[in-house]
């Protein structure tokens, strides 16, 4: 069963502006699952509230490596965008669909609710850090503004931080300002065959403390590969390439280099976990320290594991309702639940539990945003 046939029928309103938005939530009344391209597969008992129709870039300047755009803009229409400058999204989020079983468009403000970040997160940042300012719709329909085009301080709540990764719970996003990157002029991957878990943590390792700027780190048990790219200029790329085959030359084996275009399509696969759509099962994704994921791995009873970040994330696809955060026990990170039924979303809650204290500060905020529940209503119900 893919997630979008446990999803709630599909009713509700899409404003077409942040007035109209507003003048919704002021309203009172109803709850509303907030989605943006609904690609996600984010299910709550309430009515649709889309933020597809308030769509478009407003301001991009190539030279300030800055773009502003509506919540609803498609992340293709921005990166077509950037690409025309040759710049890019540098945090290269990641698209749900086929690993999800979701249709739809993934857009700008549902890549920052939910802190979208792909591979090149260990070395850039995530999502959240690229994301300079934020307006929004609270659950009382105030029209709040926080941040802006270039990176300062504030006083009070952050809440260009506090809305990435909120999933929607503290406000409707309407607008988001951000910082883009160049694109390099090339890319190569250097391919590790035959490394065990282990072996594979190490050389990634290995490669992520060398000088030779290491944008990528992966590794697919399943055919025993391990990947590690490298981007920039050609001549540096080719001799970067070069110098750290030579560096894991014992646990290089038969290494390989793709280039180009062929290691973008491999990066892809990996950004999409795209080796588990299709796949029966549930699909977690747990954040731990690198030097603990093998161990991890081994413990959370999956039945395939892929990990990224250099062994900093692992995805695990685990027997459907088999729950991986008991299998695994206490370790440093948390599981997210990402794919499953609607059951198991209800009994094991998608997000990790959090530590007492950080829970109460969290449904604070939320009381704080949003005093009615009004929005996503239940989402967070098992983090708290």
């Amino acid at each position: 069963m893919s997630v979008s046939e446990t999803l709630p029928p599909q009713s509700g309103v899409s404003p077409d502006t942040e007035a109209e938005l507003a003048e919704l939530l002021r309203g009172g009344g109803d709850a509303w699952a907030v989605q943006g391209g609904n690609t996600r597969g984010v299910r709550c008992n309430a009515k649709t509230l889309s933020t597809a129709a308030m769509a478009g870039v407003t301001l991009y300047e190539p030279g300030a490596l800055t773009l502003v755009a509506r919540a609803g803009t498609p992340v293709s229409e921005i990166e077509e965008t950037l690409a025309q400058d040759n710049q890019r999204l540098a945090f290269e989020p990641m698209d749900h669909r086929q690993l999800l079983g979701t249709s739809g468009t993934p857009t700008i403000g549902g890549v920052f609710a939910a802190n979208v970040s792909g591979p090149r997160r260990m070395t850039v940042g995530a999502a959240r850090d690229f994301l300079l300012g934020v307006r929004f719709v609270d659950g009382k329909g105030d029209v709040v503004k926080n941040g802006g085009r270039v990176m300062k301080n504030v006083t009070g709540y952050d809440l260009v931080k506090l809305m990435a990764g909120s999933f929607g719970t503290l406000g409707v996003l309407t607008e988001v300002s951000l910082k883009v990157l160049p694109r390099p002029e090339t890319e190569a991957t250097l391919v590790l065959n035959g490394l065990s878990d282990a072996e594979a943590i190490q050389a990634m390792a290995q490669a992520m403390g060398s000088p030779f700027e290491v944008t990528g780190a992966a590794h697919d048990p399943a055919s025993s590969k391990t990947y590690l790219r490298i981007e920039g200029f050609e001549q540096s790329v080719s001799y970067r390439g070069g110098r750290l085959r030579d560096l894991l030359a014992e646990k290089a084996g038969e290494a390989e280099i793709e280039e180009a275009e062929a290691s973008a399509e491999t990066w892809r696969t990996l950004r999409d976990v795209t080796p588990f759509a299709g796949r029966k099962g549930d699909v977690w994704s747990l954040s731990c320290k690198p030097s603990d994921a093998p161990a991890i791995a081994e413990r959370s009873g999956a039945q395939s594991v892929l990990y990224d970040w250099g062994g900093g994330r692992l995805w695990c696809l685990a027997s459907a309702g088999h729950d991986v955060r008991a299998a695994v026990g206490v370790f440093a990170g948390h599981a997210t639940l990402v794919r499953a039924g609607a059951d198991t979303f209800d009994r094991l809650g998608r997000f990790h539990p959090e530590a007492p204290g950080v829970a109460q500060l969290a449904a604070a905020l939320r009381h704080r945003f949003d005093p009615h529940s009004r929005l996503n209503p239940g989402l967070m119900a098992r983090a708290t």
